[in-house]
């Protein structure tokens, strides 16, 4: 046995075929149960639970802080003007011009997607993707970037549903103690829907329970197997749909259009900023992919149900950003880890909504099945790459151990709920958002690039959907996700760099021995 020299173990890549026949294994093999309809309900599940109830409400107002500092300024903010802001600015009114911006991106990015999910339809998504294109390097960094993204992403959903379970709770009359249902890391502090302050900035002694039991039982669902976690997700869907529109409809009859001037009040730059929080939110078609090899037909029905995803969930993204605009000041929603069920709470408090109290409790009750199945999704995808990542053997083997009666990843799965129920018990939305953001838009860009790669390397393989227009989709991909990255603030692509830093301090004194590159006989 001899040691495979290091640049070429780098830049070593998995044939496709290769890729395909391992997930063939028994021992590594996943049920195939998903049908193209599941798989636009699961990516609708983890786009609008996410996003409409919970962070729209930071990428509208985004977030003040006293004084001016570069590390809280948007990176291209920064570099065109040579000031530091005071926090990130929110889009207003405008995010509708944001949502915009972010579905022609994912336009771009779901094509690629879905050009790739046909051709692997293994399990792990952008990080397999990488690693039949872009060599084993780039597959450990965009794995260890896509374990953040999941990571940080369910955490922000977790903690927007502990927000909507204190205002379930609220409606029934019932006031837990408030240290048991808000995050023990508070940054611009706590208040009610007055304006009075409940806790001051900074750590204090509790623990969100909610957000930490929430991710638990997921969990346990998820370890059962695919079948019970798909169907219970189907019906949730079905109730956030309902409870979307009614917030719509109910809402349009209050629409004050004086709260829309000025519809643009941070300019372009918080078009961009509100773009570039709101479209983690987006990554609903990558679980999608993630869950490929479990599909019954991948090539039909993965570019189906992406393309199905972006479709219905930028509708209604559109819907209730011009609505929530209309109905509430921009500014009321910052930090409201709830903005679209308090809105509706303040507009029953006066003359002439008291019909909302039941309206409320309705969009309550599919905001907090939506939060549940956008946490059972993106659990799904995180636990399937930390598998794929076991199966290649970057990570230990014991991620990539299948329960022999449910036959699904058991050991990865805990291990992710884990470490998402705890964070989720101690930080705030605004602190877990952003990472998940920067993590996101550097997952996209690997995966365009790797279209471009695979169509120069393997014109002549199958592909059961192939993005139109030739390289223009790929390449504008690419250039459109990184000026969403530049719209991030300084201090969030310093703790990306640093993520992807620690990862390469792991891979090179552990992974890069043990993977099947390691050595060639």
């Amino acid at each position: 046995m001899r040691r495979t020299a290091l640049p070429s173990q780098l830049l070593a890549r998995k044939s496709i075929d290769k890729l395909i026949r391992e997930s063939e294994e028994p021992e590594h093999s996943l049920k195939k149960t998903l049908g193209p309809w599941s798989l636009t309900a699961l990516g609708i599940g983890a786009v609008i639970g996410s996003g409409i109830f919970t962070v729209i409400g930071t990428a509208m107002a985004g977030q003040k802080f006293d004084e001016p500092n570069i590390r809280d300024t948007p990176l291209l903010h920064y570099l065109i003007h040579h000031t530091a802001l005071a926090g990130r600015p929110g889009a207003g009114p405008a995010l509708a011009l944001s949502l915009v911006l972010v579905a022609i991106v994912c336009v771009f990015t779901g094509l690629c997607y879905a050009e790739l999910a046909s051709m692997i339809p293994i399990a792990g998504s952008a990080y397999t993707y990488t690693y039949a294109t872009l060599g084993e390097l780039t597959a450990w960094i965009i794995g260890w970037d896509l374990i953040l993204e999941y990571a940080f992403s369910n955490m922000s959903v977790s903690v927007g549903f502990a927000a909507h379970i204190v205002d379930l709770l609220d409606w029934f009359g019932l006031h837990p103690p408030l240290r048991w249902i808000s995050p023990a890391y508070l940054p611009t502090g706590l208040q009610d829907l007055a304006g009075n302050d409940l806790y001051q900035s900074g750590w204090h002694f509790g623990f969100n329970i909610p957000a930490f039991l929430v991710v638990m039982i997921l969990t346990v669902i998820l370890v059962r197997g695919i079948r019970e976690s798909a169907r219970a997700n189907n019906i949730m869907v079905l109730v956030k749909i309902a409870a979307i529109l009614v917030f719509v409809f109910a809402g349009a009859s209050f629409i004050k259009p004086h709260y829309w001037h000025p519809f643009m009040p941070n300019g372009w730059t918080g078009v961009l900023t509100g773009g570039s929080i709101i479209f983690f939110t987006y990554i609903g078609f990558d679980s999608v992919s993630t869950a490929a090899e479990e599909c019954k037909n991948p090539q039909r029905d993965l570019p189906f149900g992406i393309l199905a995803t972006l479709v219905a969930c930028t509708v209604l993204y559109g819907a209730v950003a011009i609505v929530l605009s209309g109905i509430v000041p921009w500014q009321s929603v910052m930090g409201d880890a709830a903005p679209v069920v308090n809105a509706l709470k303040r507009l029953s408090l006066m003359p002439g909504g008291a019909g909302l109290v039941w309206v409320r409790l309705f969009v309550l009750i599919g905001a907090i099945l939506g939060m549940i199945s956008s946490i059972l999704v993106f659990q799904l995808g995180q636990a399937r790459v930390w598998f794929a990542m076991s199966r290649d053997g970057l990570l230990p083997a014991i991620f990539s151990r299948i329960h022999t009666q449910f036959r699904t990843p058991a050991v990865a799965t805990w291990v992710a709920g884990f470490v998402v129920g705890i964070p989720a018990g101690l930080l705030d939305i605004g602190t877990v958002s952003n990472l998940s953001n920067i993590g996101t838009l550097f997952a996209f860009v690997l995966v365009s690039v790797g279209v471009l790669i695979l169509r120069y390397r393997e014109p002549n393989r199958y592909r059961g959907f192939r993005a139109p227009l030739g390289p223009v989709f790929p390449v504008l991909s690419i250039i459109f996700c990184i000026v969403l990255m530049m719209g991030l603030e300084v201090i969030t692509w310093l703790r990306f760099f640093s993520w992807l830093a620690i990862g390469l301090v792991i891979y090179f004194l552990y992974s890069r021995h043990r993977s099947e590159f390691a050595g060639l006989r």
